[in-house]
């Protein structure tokens, strides 16, 4: 029960806002209201040019029906709240072959963008928490379940087996590497001595998507690792959850904060071609946009 006890702590933290710090190379370009509901994910939607939101809303493993996804513009403006409804407590998303693919407690959810109709629900054996979902190249979606340490592969039977499990993995982020053939992973890392102050524990792994070879990108902890996007020049753009930070970090482990975004910085979207970062802020029920240098 450590990591379910360290989120719903951090959850239940009275927040105080605060302003998002950029330095030289990024800006803020907009910051909606404080109107979603426990935001987790954003992701871009190239072909209707669109972003998703998804709203856990609740208890982040509670199956109550609550949860939702929402689709906002470019410019933060709102299209429709609830875009897609009855999820449980929806997280990390993907989008493959014209479906969205969502992370929901113990399930793998099938939308179908253009009619935005659940079409699929995979059941993930012994599943307790799915959080980021990513897909290869060749439409394989993969989801990580943060509190069992296993990597589940959706295949071509419609089946959700168990593709990969390391002890203390923890996965939250999940990104695939396309150049290299890895899947890369950002582990959350926190772990509890009793009842006492989480230790920051988390980096980033790197898992070979042919021999299923696992190694650390880099030997120092740097937090609690939430989404990871490739920044176009061979690094990565990582944010930390508990410590509102979102991180450029080499393959080689180096890092360098590139902004302070607020607590719950969740896992982001990156849009190279428009030099976008959209960041939910998960704390505090907004969406950000960063504009990255060019």
């Amino acid at each position: 029960m450590k990591k379910i006890f360290i989120l719903i702590t951090l959850l239940s933290f009275n927040l105080m806002h605060k302003p998002v710090l950029a330095d030289g190379h990024i800006k803020v370009l907009w910051e909606t209201e404080k109107i979603f509901e426990l935001p987790e994910s954003a992701i871009y939607d190239k072909k209707n040019d669109v972003l998703y939101v998804s709203n856990i809303t609740d208890h982040p493993f509670k199956k109550d029906g609550t949860g939702y996804i929402s689709k906002i513009g470019l410019d933060g403006t709102v299209i429709e709240k609830k875009w897609v409804k009855s999820l449980n407590a929806p997280k990390g998303m993907t989008i493959s072959n014209d479906k969205l693919y969502i992370a929901d407690v113990d399930e793998l959810v099938e939308v179908d963008i253009a009619s935005k109709k659940i079409t699929n629900k995979y059941k993930g054996y012994g599943s307790v928490c799915m959080n980021d979902v990513t897909a290869d190249k060749y439409g394989n979606v993969y989801v990580g379940d943060t509190y069992t340490d296993t990597i589940y592969r959706l295949n071509q039977f419609g089946q959700l087996p168990a593709w990969f499990y390391s002890p203390q993995l923890a996965p939250n982020g999940l990104h695939i590497d396309d150049e290299e053939g890895n899947l890369i992973v950002g582990s959350w890392g926190a772990v509890m001595e009793g009842w006492g102050t989480p230790e920051l524990k988390g980096s980033l792994k790197s898992i070979n998507l042919h021999t299923k070879q696992i190694k650390s990108l880099g030997k120092k902890p740097i937090g609690n690792l939430d989404g990871i996007e490739s920044d176009g020049k061979g690094a990565y753009l990582v944010t930390d959850w508990t410590g509102a930070k979102l991180y450029r970090i080499k393959k080689n482990g180096r890092f360098e904060v590139l902004a302070e975004v607020g607590k719950g910085a969740a896992d982001h979207e990156v849009i190279l071609e428009k030099n976008l970062v959209i960041i939910p802020v998960m704390a505090e029920g907004k969406v950000i946009a960063l504009e990255l240098d060019k």
